[in-house]
C-alpha cells in the first residue's frame, strides 16, 4: 500500500482534456508506437509536425495523453486486468481513473464504444503503483528502503525547467528582470546561487533573445551543484574529462571568469562540436577541446561527470524506464572505475577531483569511489561544498540530491583531493 503523501496525479486535473475530442485516432496511432518501444518524444514531435493546425489546447492535451499513457502503462494494464489491452482502452483507463474524467467523457475522448470495467483495488506492488519494470522497482527499494515510495511518486511528474545564469554576461537578479520583460516568470533556486526556476507554463525558451545572447543555459539545479563542487578559480588549469556538449564546461568557464586554461574531452566528436558553438554564444573563449584522451596533463581541478545508468533523470522522459537495460547497472562500474583512475593521474598534488553521476545506484556511486580510495594511494575524501552546500544535500560524506528531497533530478558526487607529498 502506498505511503507517499505526494500526489503525482493532481497536476492532471488542470489539463484541457476536452480538447482531445476528435483526436482519438491520432492519439491511438502515436500511443501504439510508444507502447511498442519507440521513444515518446520523437513520436510526439512527428505527430505534432504532421498536425500543425491543432490549437494550443489540442497540442497540450495530445502531448499529455501520449506521455502519460506511455508513463503509466503498467498501472493502466493492472486497472484493465490485461496489460495487452487495445490502445484505446489504455487511454480510457487513464482519462477515467487517473485524470478523473467521468466515464462518459472518457468514452467520448478515447474512442472506446462503452465504459470499461476497471479493477477497483489499489495496485499491490511498488512497480504497479508507479508503473516501473519489476527489476527497477526492486532496485529502488534496495536503494531507498521505505522512502522508495516517495521517490518513485516524484519520478512520475515532469521535472522543473531550471536555468543557470551565465555570470560572464549578467547576474541572476538582472536575468530574472530580463526574462520578465520577455514574458517569462521565474523564481530563484534554493540550492544553487546560479539557478532560476521557470514559473507557470513552459515557454519557448529557444525563441528568446536572452538565450541567443548567452545570458543563460537550461540546466537542472542539481547538475549546477556538481559544477559548483569543482570550485574552479580564475587562472587555474581545469579539465572536464567527460564534457558531453559542455553544459558544465560553460559553467566552469564562467566560474573561472574566462581566465585560465579549460580543457574539455569527450569521446563523442559531435558533442564537442556543439560545445564550441555554445562557447561562442556564452562568451567563453578559454576552452581547449581535446579530440583524444588527455595524457601528461596536471590540472588543478578535474571533473568526471561519468557515463552512468541515468536513473536520477527518469522523470525527464516518460518511457525511459522501459527502455533501460538492467545489465548496465552491473556493467557500468568497471567503466566508471577506469575513467576515475585515469582522471586521478591528471590531478596535480594538492588538486581536486570531483566524481559525479546522475544515477541512483550505490554500485556506480559510493562503491566506485570507495574502491578507488582503497586501491589508489594519495587521495582523500573531503566534505562536499564546505561552507556553502545545504547540509540536506550531504549523505555519508557525499553529495546526494533527489526529486523527493530537493526537487532536483537525482545526482551523486564525491570530492577528492590529491595529497601533497
Amino acid at each position: 500500500m502506498s505511503t507517499s503523501c505526494f500526489d503525482p496525479l493532481s497536476r492532471l486535473r488542470s489539463v484541457p482534456w476536452s480538447a482531445l475530442h476528435g483526436l482519438a485516432p491520432v492519439a491511438a496511432q502515436a500511443l501504439s508506437l510508444v507502447l511498442s518501444g519507440q521513444p515518446a518524444e520523437r513520436v510526439l514531435d512527428r505527430t505534432l509536425r504532421a498536425h500543425r493546425s491543432l490549437s494550443r489546447d489540442q497540442r497540450q492535451a495530445l502531448a499529455e495523453a501520449v506521455f502519460n499513457v506511455g508513463l503509466w502503462r503498467r498501472r493502466l494494464g493492472f486497472l484493465l486486468g490485461d496489460p495487452e489491452s487495445p490502445v484505446p482502452a489504455f487511454l480510457y483507463a487513464f482519462l477515467h481513473r487517473l485524470a478523473g474524467l467521468p466515464a462518459g467523457e472518457a468514452v467520448r475522448l478515447s474512442g472506446v464504444q462503452a465504459p470499461l470495467a476497471l479493477v477497483s483495488e489499489e495496485p499491490p506492488s511498488l512497480a504497479l503503483r508507479w508503473s516501473l519494470p519489476d527489476w527497477l522497482a526492486e532496485h529502488f527499494i534496495r536503494e531507498f528502503g521505505p522512502a522508495a515510495e516517495d521517490f518513485c511518486a516524484h519520478l512520475n511528474v515532469p521535472g522543473p525547467i531550471t536555468l543557470r545564469v551565465n555570470r560572464l554576461r549578467t547576474t541572476r537578479e538582472a536575468l530574472g528582470e530580463r526574462l520578465r520583460s520577455e514574458g517569462v516568470e521565474t523564481r530563484p533556486g534554493a540550492l544553487s546561487p546560479l539557478a532560476l526556476h521557470i514559473v507557470g507554463p513552459r515557454p519557448n525558451l529557444y525563441g528568446l533573445d536572452s538565450l541567443r545572447e548567452g545570458l543563460f543555459e537550461v540546466q537542472d539545479e542539481g547538475s549546477q551543484l556538481l559544477g559548483l563542487l569543482v570550485e574552479a578559480r580564475p587562472g587555474e588549469t581545469v579539465l572536464d574529462l567527460c564534457s558531453g556538449a559542455g553544459g558544465k564546461t560553460l559553467q566552469l568557464g564562467a566560474a573561472m571568469e574566462n581566465r585560465g586554461r579549460l580543457l574539455a574531452y569527450d569521446p563523442d566528436a559531435e558533442r564537442l562540436d556543439r560545445l564550441l558553438q555554445r562557447c561562442s554564444r556564452a562568451g567563453v573563449s578559454i576552452v581547449q577541446v581535446l579530440r583524444a584522451p588527455p595524457e601528461g596533463v596536471l590540472a588543478d581541478r578535474v571533473l568526471v561527470d561519468a557515463p552512468c545508468s541515468e536513473l536520477g533523470s527518469l522523470r525527464r522522459g516518460p518511457d525511459l524506464r522501459f527502455r533501460l537495460d538492467p545489465a548496465s547497472l552491473s556493467a557500468l562500474p568497471r567503466v566508471q572505475r577506469d575513467i576515475l583512475e585515469r582522471a586521478g593521474r591528471l590531478v596535480r598534488p594538492g588538486g581536486r577531483l570531483v566524481y559525479a553521476t546522475c544515477t541512483v545506484n550505490r554500485a556506480e556511486n559510493e562503491e566506485v569511489v570507495l574502491g578507488f580510495l582503497r586501491e589508489v594511494p594519495g587521495f582523500r575524501l573531503v566534505p562536499p561544498g564546505a561552507g556553502w552546500l545545504d547540509p540536506s544535500c550531504v549523505r555519508e560524506g557525499f553529495l546526494f540530491c533527489a526529486p523527493h528531497l530537493h526537487g532536483t533530478d537525482g545526482f551523486f558526487a564525491a570530492v577528492l583531493e590529491r595529497v601533497v607529498g
